[in-house]
């Protein structure tokens, strides 16, 4: 396949642009060279490059500042998302649209699946919700694919904050009410890999495996845990560490339906978090 990877320079992309590249054609543009917000760009690019499939990685991603910066965040995440619908529409392009667990509020007792109502308790939430609804409302062909609290080699992300943090501070005092399942970009690549080979159109769930959920607490002594480094995690309430942008209290991403439609079955959470700790430290200092 022809495959087009939108923010070709972010966390996610960086790992899926390889993955992808392995078996297909692939093409990556970062925000500077392809803007999504900008409809007539788009087409023209879309119309020149010809591809199969588009996988769309931009993103605004600032979950707080997106509370103050309203506009900027729905112009990528959902006027993005609807021009990318209405052109991929256009041109036959099948759209596989990332996608995110804070479209859900966090009051499910279980894990969410790909079919429970959606209500987002965060403005970003809200912004990836109408990016769904866009492509749902404008197509015929598509994949939309969840995830949930993503970490990675590049960029910033809890994992890298963490070591960051134990490195300054003797302690750290970490959430411990919110629960949801860490999601290596590793993790997440092969499973859109799997996903838009499928030809399993619809929303998908990829996270990696956590058996119920961990908290932010949890991971947090995980990651000290196996990157060895000794300093004092203490779990603490959501209103001891007040932000902005409301959390849910619980988004697990149930994985079962993509699990049986595409096989792709993702690794256990421990598992990813040491591969991905074990790649940092291969990687440049800057990492």
């Amino acid at each position: 396949m022809k495959i087009l990877i939108t923010g070709a320079a972010g966390m996610l992309a960086s790992d899926l642009l390889p993955i992808l590249s392995s078996e297909h054609d692939v093409v990556g543009l970062t925000r500077q060279q392809l803007d999504i917000t900008d409809i007539a760009s788009l087409r023209d690019t879309l119309k020149s490059l010809s591809p199969e499939v588009v996988v769309n990685c931009a993103a605004y991603t600032k979950v707080d500042l997106a509370e103050t910066e309203r506009q900027k965040a729905f112009m990528v995440n959902g006027i993005g998302a609807y021009n990318l619908s209405v052109i991929c529409s256009e041109l036959d392009i099948i759209l596989c649209h990332i996608s995110t667990d804070y479209v859900f509020d966090g009051q499910s007792q279980r894990a969410y699946t790909p079919f429970d109502p959606t209500r987002a308790v965060n403005f970003y939430g809200l912004t990836k919700l109408a990016g769904e609804k866009y492509i749902q409302w404008n197509m015929k062909r598509f994949y939309i694919v969840r995830t949930s609290w993503l970490y990675g080699v590049k960029g910033n992300n809890f994992v890298k904050t963490i070591l960051r943090l134990a490195k300054e501070k003797d302690q750290l005092r970490v959430v411990s009410d919110q629960k949801g399942s860490p999601t290596w970009t590793v993790t997440l690549a092969r499973g859109i890999k799997r996903i838009i080979e499928s030809g399993y159109y619809g929303i998908h769930h990829v996270t990696d495996k956590t058996e119920g959920g961990i908290s932010w607490y949890e991971f947090a002594r995980e990651i000290l845990k196996y990157a060895s480094v000794d300093c004092e995690v203490i779990p603490i309430k959501t209103e001891e560490y007040p932000t902005p942008a409301q959390r849910p209290s619980y988004s697990v991403l149930d994985t079962f339906f993509t699990e049986v439609s595409t096989g792709f079955v993702p690794p256990d959470w421990k598992e990813s978090l040491k591969n991905m700790l074990q790649a940092l430290n291969q990687s440049s200092p800057s990492a």
